[in-house]
């Protein structure tokens, strides 16, 4: 059991302890500042990026807030624009049938005028023809009565007596 990794003599130790010293006072002039170093950049670098995510979340949320308002303003928009056109639409039918009422109007009355314009050029021919009737008639009747020399006598004086002069 004389092994000397087991048991190391006191020169051994002695070295190790010079050279574990030597280690440490290098790695405390030269390494320590140097890892202590990256240990805070690289804290620091991640305490940058949760900034920097908090930030984006931040954004994100109000993005999305934003996104939100325009969604609801664009609705707002459609349902604007399809008032109008139902709107506009209601008052083109209405004008149309404003017109197409003003024209059937215009229609009857020009139909109650040619009737009218008929019926009184019928009743005027009517006139006419009944005239000619009893002018006809009366003709007739002058030569019955006329054709006896005391009956045509009798006739202009009873005509003259009926007659009444102003």
């Amino acid at each position: 059991m004389n092994n000397p990794l087991v048991s190391p003599g006191l020169g051994v130790i002695v070295w190790m302890l010079i050279a574990f010293g030597i280690l440490v006072f290098i790695l405390m002039k030269w390494g320590w500042p140097v890892i202590l170093k990256a240990l805070d950049d690289r804290e620091k670098a991640i305490n940058d990026a949760l900034g920097a995510a908090e930030k984006t979340k931040a954004e994100m949320a109000q993005l999305k807030a934003h996104n939100e308002d325009l969604l609801k303003e664009a609705k707002v928009q459609r349902d604007e624009i399809l008032r109008n056109a139902r709107l506009t639409s209601e008052q083109i039918i209405e004008d149309a049938r404003q017109r197409a009422t003003v024209e059937a109007d215009r229609i009857v009355e020009n139909a109650r005028e040619n009737i009218n314009y008929e019926k009184l050029k019928a009743m005027h021919d009517l006139k006419n023809q009944i005239a000619n009737l009893s002018i006809e008639i009366a003709e007739k009747l002058v030569k019955s009565e006329l054709s006896d020399r005391e009956k045509a006598n009798s006739f202009v004086t009873r005509e003259l007596e009926n007659a009444k002069f102003n």
